[in-house]
């Protein structure tokens, strides 16, 4: 297995560290040695993000692309991300409602399963789907909304920094960037199954 790969691989495992840090409670065992979660949180996600962006430029660079990673790259990221999103419906608002709503989430995941499932139907007949510009911009979308609400939960969470008043912005500032990548999400994942239409509609 090439280093993209053992990246990519790395950044599944990440993800496990990434909601160990986020969910665990603060007087468990575990946490209480770690007690500002959030931070460590934002720090795991960074590094796992970073790793996307080295395993797809060392397989360009050295020219070491393979079947394997196309397909598991994307399927790396989106399990992150879901995990991210899925996190931050365990947080809650200074009204003590979820961060971020269900639906959302269940539309981004929804279109991550779908357009997996595409890529399995392609690849049983030897079509190896990779990601598009437009789903490339998707995913930087959600991990940049990501990084922020990190960003948000750290400074609320960990560093205490600013009061009430930064907590109604910072929600604020999280639906408005949840709904831009919702709707990004939305529009690329009808413009991907648009392009590949003939892969399904040929399996109907």
């Amino acid at each position: 297995m090439n280093l993209p790969n053992r990246l990519t691989l790395a950044r599944i495992g990440m993800t496990g560290l990434f909601v160990a840090a986020m969910l665990l409670p603060r007087d468990g065992l575990i946490m209480s040695r770690f007690p500002d979660g959030k931070t460590l949180a934002l720090v795991i996600f960074i590094l796992a993000a970073l790793t996307d962006w080295a395993d797809g430029w060392l397989a360009r660079k050295y020219k070491i692309e393979t079947s394997f990673g196309a397909l598991l790259d994307p399927v790396a990221d989106k399990v992150l991300t879901t995990a991210a999103f899925i996190c931050f419906i365990e947080q809650h608002n200074y009204r003590g409602q979820p961060l971020v709503s269900g639906w959302m989430v269940l539309i981004i995941v929804a279109r991550d399963f779908l357009v997996t499932g595409l890529r399995l139907v392609a690849g049983d007949q030897g079509v190896v789907l990779k990601a598009e510009q437009l789903g490339k911009h998707k995913t930087i979308s959600q991990m940049t909304t990501i990084i922020v609400v990190l960003i948000g939960l750290a400074a609320r969470d960990d560093w205490h920094l600013w009061g009430e008043r930064f907590d109604v912005f910072f929600c604020r500032l999280v639906l408005g960037m949840m709904l831009s990548t919702v709707l990004l999400t939305v529009w690329s994942g009808f413009g991907y199954f648009w392009r590949n239409r003939e892969i399904f509609v040929h399996n109907a």
